[in-house]
């Protein structure tokens, strides 16, 4: 039988970044053991079944598939959501909107609205931190629901609501304190929609039309018979679409129009009030 160590080096010329970190995360993953007990038990047998297994999501990482998928598994906020090919890969720049959410003046039971909600990565977020939230996450592709839903089951059952909608076309007739979005904003001839990770994600999530500013766009025209007066709309967006987005919010009427940037130093989150004061 193979041994732990053995298995390891087979990923020595894997064509990635960490060959060593990748092989040590897929063999815990077929093993169901943590990282620690691969250094503590480097001379420990594996059963053909796992190592079978391993070698095949080993082939599939020299392909370029993401560990994400391989693992369906990707921390957000410390919460370890589960991500199929049907829904983008949670990024930790998605959390510099998490963080500004956290911070405005909302009501303590306030209603909020996570448009395109995919993993359920923001509205999750948003649900563990203010439990009394009511967080209504809807999405367009019902594959990606079926992905949330898992994952409000087992990190928040009860807490979000999930609804099949395009954008706003399905809501009920309420208003939110809080609209925030992770939308599709990328050119249809980004360069970058061929390398990487980005390879594998589902085209609907990323790709927006021409500059890749069609659905914020949407968004932004739809936001206002959605929002309770005063209410938020919170919005990533690329690195160089901040003043684009910006122009948007304020020509629909929204005050208080700011952005703000992620951990890279690029500008990620625009916001707008709605029927804001001063």
């Amino acid at each position: 039988m193979a041994t732990v160590q053995a298995l390891l080096y087979e990923a020595a010329g894997l064509p990635t970044e960490d060959p060593r970190r990748d092989a040590e995360i897929l063999l815990c993953h077929c093993l169901q053991r943590p990282r620690s007990w691969l250094y503590a038990w480097p001379e420990g047998e594996v059963d053909e079944t796992a190592v079978a297994a391993y070698r095949r999501l080993l082939q599939e990482r020299g392909d370029g598939v993401p560990i994400a998928y391989l693992t369906q598994r990707r921390e957000f906020w410390s919460l370890p959501l589960r991500v199929t090919p049907a829904t983008l890969i949670p990024r930790p720049d998605t959390e510099a909107l998490v963080h500004w959410a956290l911070e405005l003046p909302l009501p303590a039971a306030a209603c909020v609205l996570d448009l395109g909600t995919g993993s359920g990565a923001i509205a999750l977020a948003l649900a563990s931190e203010r439990p009394a939230w009511r967080v209504l996450a809807v999405d367009a592709d019902r594959a990606a629901l079926a992905v949330a839903d898992s994952n409000v089951a087992a990190l928040a059952p009860g807490r979000v609501t999930l609804l099949h909608s395009d954008w706003f076309t399905a809501l009920p007739p309420q208003r939110f304190d809080l609209v925030v979005a992770n939308p599709p904003y990328v050119a249809a001839g980004d360069r970058h929609l061929g390398e990487g990770d980005v390879r594998f994600e589902p085209r609907q999530a990323l790709v927006s039309g021409e500059r890749g500013l069609d659905d914020l766009t949407r968004i932004i025209a739809g936001a206002p018979p959605h929002l309770a007066s005063a209410g938020f709309l919170l919005l990533e967006h690329g690195w160089d679409q901040a003043a684009a987005v910006r122009q948007r919010l304020s020509a629909q009427g929204f005050g208080n129009v700011t952005t703000r940037r992620d951990l890279g130093g690029n500008e990620r989150v625009s916001a707008g009030q709605w029927h804001a004061v001063g």
